[in-house]
């Protein structure tokens, strides 16, 4: 069986101290109290016959809870792809932008066996969080697995990614 595709988008804007990123924190009791590479970019995977890029901003707007309203001009941009440590694959692409907050509604829930084997099923939002982080910032929290989609990002806008060998924490 072929493994599915996942798409993300790793918004981004200029503020007065420099580029920001969005990323968004995981919900659910797995992640609670988790901070330093815990963070991610909002993506998902692509349904059948989906385009990519349409795929990236549905999952944008389901994880957020709002879709992005591109700034003046921008056009999303293929970051490429990055493979995360459980090996599936997910085509990124960056935007500069905002979360249109005027289009904003409840992000999307998911449901999981919690504790496994419990038989209890609890109820929680795929993100219970997001926020802006310039970049140094946002190579600390972001999933190490992710962190190329940053890099690359970094050197398109000209800015100075971390070293190599940081580990983020």
């Amino acid at each position: 069986m072929a493994r599915r595709r996942s798409a993300g988008l790793l918004l981004y804007r200029r503020t007065e101290r420099g580029w920001e990123v969005l990323l968004a924190h995981p919900g659910g009791p797995f992640w609670a109290g988790r901070d330093a590479g815990a963070w991610m970019l909002p993506k998902g995977e692509i349904d059948p016959d989906e385009d990519p890029l349409a795929a990236a901003l549905r999952e944008f707007e389901e994880e957020i809870g709002a879709p992005p309203r591109p700034a003046a001009g921008a056009q999303p941009q293929p970051l490429g792809e990055i493979r995360q440590s459980g090996g599936k694959r997910v085509l990124i692409w960056a935007l500069e932008g905002e979360p249109d907050a005027a289009r904003g509604h409840a992000p999307a829930r998911t449901r999981l066996e919690w504790p496994r084997g419990s038989g209890r099923t609890i109820e929680f939002p795929e993100v219970d969080r997001w926020a802006w982080f310039p970049f140094e910032e946002a190579w600390r929290r972001i999933l190490p697995s992710q962190r190329p989609a940053l890099e690359r990002l970094a050197e398109r806008l000209g800015e100075r990614p971390p070293p190599a060998d940081s580990t983020g924490r």
